[in-house]
C-alpha cells in the first residue's frame, strides 16, 4: 500500500516539474514567433510537444542514461530517493520563479543526485568532474560566441535579415492550406518568417533533448518503478505538452512583448547558438541548462555591441565603453571605433550587477540543492 502510494506521488511529481518546464520553454522558444503573429499560441503548443518529443526521444536519452544511472549506481534510486530528487527540482523551480532569475534544474537535479551520491559514498566522482566541467564551458563559449557576433558580425547581419512585417497574414489559405503569398508579402519577408518558425522548433528540440530527463530521469533509473525510458520520455514529454498548453499562454505574452527589448534578430541569435550548445551536450550525454546558455549569449552580445566604440588595442590599454539605453535596434552603419554611445545597447544586457546577481544564483541553487539532499538522505540512511 505505502509503495503503490510512493509510486503515485513520483509520477504525479513528475508530471509537475514536466508541466513547469513545458511552460516556461515554451515560452522562451516560440515567444517571438507568437510575439511577431507567425504561429497562435495553440501552434506553438503543438510544435513545442512534437520537437520537444522528438529532441527527447533522439538526444534524451543520453542525458536519461546520464542522470538515471552514470552519476550514481541505478540501484540507489529507490522509491524514496527518486520522490526526493523530484521534490528538490519541484523547489528549485519555485525558488527561480520568486527569484525572478532563470535558475537551472538540471543543474539542481544533479546537485540532488549528487548529494544521494555522497551520502550513500556511491557518487561517481568522475562522471561528476565532467559534468561540472562541462557547465562552465558552456556558458563562456555561449557568451564569447555572443560577444563575436556582436562585435563583428550584428551590424551586417541586421542589413541581411531585416524583416519588414506586411499587414494580413503571410499566406493565401485554401480549406486551411497555404496555397502561396499574398499580394503585399515580398519573398524576403516570408522567407525570414519561415526561418524564425524553424529556429523556435530548434529551440524546441534542445529544450526536449535537455529537459526530460529532469521530469522522468529519477523514475526511469528506480528499478521498483520499472519505468523504462520510452515511457519515461512520453510521460515527460506528455507533462511538458500540457504545461505548453496551459501556463505558456502567460509566458507566450510576456517574451513576445518582451521583443521590444530584445530585437526579434537577437532573440534568433541566441536561440540559434544556445540550441546549438544545449543539443551538442545533450548528444554527450550532459545535463546542461538551456536558459543559462540564453542568458550568457545574450550577454555576450550586448557587451560585443557596446565594444564596438572601443578598438581592441584600447581595450587592452584599459578604455571601457560608454553606455546608453538604446537596445540592439538600430544600425549605425559605421565602423568599429566609430559609433556614438547613443546607439549602443541597453546596460541591463551587460550590467556587471545584474550578472553577479545571476551567476550567484546558478551557482546557489545546485549547492542547495546537493547540500540539502545530502543531510536528507544521511538522515534516512541513519533511520534505516
Amino acid at each position: 500500500m505505502i509503495e503503490t502510494v510512493l509510486t503515485a506521488l513520483g509520477l504525479l511529481a513528475a508530471v509537475f516539474v514536466g508541466i513547469n518546464i513545458g511552460g516556461s520553454s515554451t515560452g522562451v522558444a516560440f515567444g517571438p514567433s507568437v510575439g511577431s503573429k507567425l504561429v497562435s499560441k495553440k501552434s506553438a503548443a503543438g510544435l513545442m510537444t512534437v520537437f520537444a518529443l522528438l529532441g527527447g526521444w533522439t538526444l534524451g536519452r543520453q542525458v536519461i542514461d546520464t542522470m538515471g544511472g552514470k552519476i550514481v549506481p541505478q540501484s540507489e534510486f529507490t522509491l524514496v530517493a527518486s520522490l526526493t530528487i523530484l521534490f528538490f527540482i519541484g523547489l528549485s523551480l519555485m525558488i527561480s520563479n520568486l527569484a525572478g532569475v532563470p535558475a537551472s534544474t538540471s543543474m539542481t537535479a544533479v546537485g540532488a543526485i549528487a548529494g544521494l551520491g555522497i551520502a550513500t559514498n556511491t557518487l561517481n566522482w568522475a562522471v561528476m568532474g565532467r559534468i561540472v566541467s562541462w557547465w562552465l564551458v558552456a556558458p563562456t563559449v555561449a557568451f564569447l560566441i555572443g560577444a563575436v557576433i556582436g562585435r563583428y558580425l550584428y551590424v551586417h547581419m541586421q542589413k541581411l535579415f531585416k524583416i519588414d512585417s506586411s499587414d494580413g497574414n503571410l499566406f493565401k489559405y485554401t480549406h486551411h492550406l497555404p496555397t502561396g503569398l499574398q499580394e503585399n508579402t515580398s519573398i524576403r519577408e516570408a522567407v525570414s518568417s519561415i526561418l524564425v518558425v524553424i529556429i523556435a522548433c530548434y529551440m524546441a528540440f534542445s529544450a526536449g533533448a535537455s529537459n526530460v530527463a529532469n521530469a522522468v530521469a529519477p523514475l526511469v533509473g528506480s528499478e521498483v518503478i520499472g519505468l523504462n525510458i520510452e515511457v519515461g520520455i512520453l510521460l515527460g514529454v506528455g507533462a511538458m505538452s500540457i504545461g505548453g498548453f496551459t501556463i505558456a499562454r502567460k509566458t507566450l505574452e510576456t517574451v513576445g512583448d518582451g521583443i521590444t527589448d530584445l530585437p526579434l534578430l537577437a532573440s534568433l541569435v541566441v536561440s540559434s547558438v544556445s540550441a546549438s550548445i544545449i543539443s551538442i551536450l545533450s548528444l554527450m550525454g550532459i545535463p546542461a541548462s538551456l536558459a543559462i546558455s540564453s542568458t550568457m549569449c545574450i550577454t555576450g552580445l550586448g557587451w560585443g555591441r557596446a565594444s564596438r566604440t572601443v578598438k581592441v588595442k584600447d581595450t587592452l590599454k584599459g578604455e571601457k565603453p560608454e553606455m546608453k539605453p538604446r537596445a540592439l535596434k538600430e544600425d549605425t552603419g559605421k565602423k568599429i571605433g566609430e559609433e556614438s554611445k547613443d546607439d549602443l545597447p541597453d546596460k541591463k544586457l551587460f550590467d556587471p550587477n545584474i550578472i553577479s546577481h545571476v551567476v550567484s544564483m546558478w551557482i546557489l541553487t545546485p549547492v542547495i540543492s546537493a547540500t540539502a539532499s545530502y543531510v536528507v538522505f544521511l538522515i534516512l540512511n541513519t533511520l534505516g
